[in-house]
């Protein structure tokens, strides 16, 4: 194993990166299916 991966501080790291990437990849789905969605048939009123 590399001498870089024998610390904990990097696998500490990979692990955080790696939630970045995936929150950002969820995040991103969420909002293109949102945008992709058909607009409310009904007019809203805003009273």
């Amino acid at each position: 194993m590399p001498a870089w991966l024998q610390n904990e501080g990097a696998w500490i790291a990979i692990g955080v990166s790696l939630l970045f990437i995936v929150a950002g990849v969820v995040m991103h789905r969420t909002i293109v299916k949102v945008l992709k969605a058909p607009p409310p048939k009904e007019p809203q009123d805003h009273e």
